[in-house]
């Protein structure tokens, strides 16, 4: 019973949080509760801290928005830009660039280079450019060699891509 009191009081306070900063959710809230790792905290931290440690949020509100005259919001948590976690040692290649390299690869005849360099393409992709080649008079032994390793690879959600 004094579990649920205090559950009650609890949500008193907030919705008085939230009346103070003209909040419309309850979530607002946590925009003027600081963070320990700094910024403000998360709501999913906030909705914890109602079941786990009520009175620490308890405290925190009437600390940072109840008590306070004119309670400010905390700015947000300086976060890593867009891409910064891209690793910097790869390689980027253009189209040219693969094209060339391809190109070299067929030069040397190096084989698995060029199967590494190609797209991959569908099973169904793969026979339209065998049966043309069959009607234009020409042997692609690399082509027929894919559409080998298409159809027979083991897995069926597999089956319809090959390295071409």
């Amino acid at each position: 019973m004094a579990h649920e009191k205090g559950a009650a009081s609890l949500d008193n306070l907030i919705q008085q949080a939230a009346k103070k900063i003209n909040a419309k959710k309850e979530n607002d809230i946590c925009r003027y509760i600081p963070s320990a790792r700094g910024g403000y905290i998360h709501h999913f931290t906030m909705r914890k801290m109602k079941t786990e440690e009520p009175e620490a949020l308890r405290g925190m509100i009437n600390k940072f928005i109840i008590q306070v005259d004119k309670p400010a919001s905390v700015p947000p948590k300086p976060r890593a830009a867009r891409g910064s976690r891209k690793r910097r040692d790869q390689f980027l290649f253009t189209k040219q660039d693969i094209e060339r390299m391809l190109h070299m690869a067929r030069m040397t005849g190096d084989k698995e280079m060029i199967r590494r360099l190609t797209p991959k393409r569908d099973l169904r992709t793969i026979k339209r450019e065998l049966i043309s080649s069959i009607k234009h008079g020409r042997v692609d032994q690399d082509l027929w060699q894919y559409y080998v390793e298409a159809i027979t690879m083991p897995h069926p959600a597999e089956s319809h891509m090959a390295t071409v």
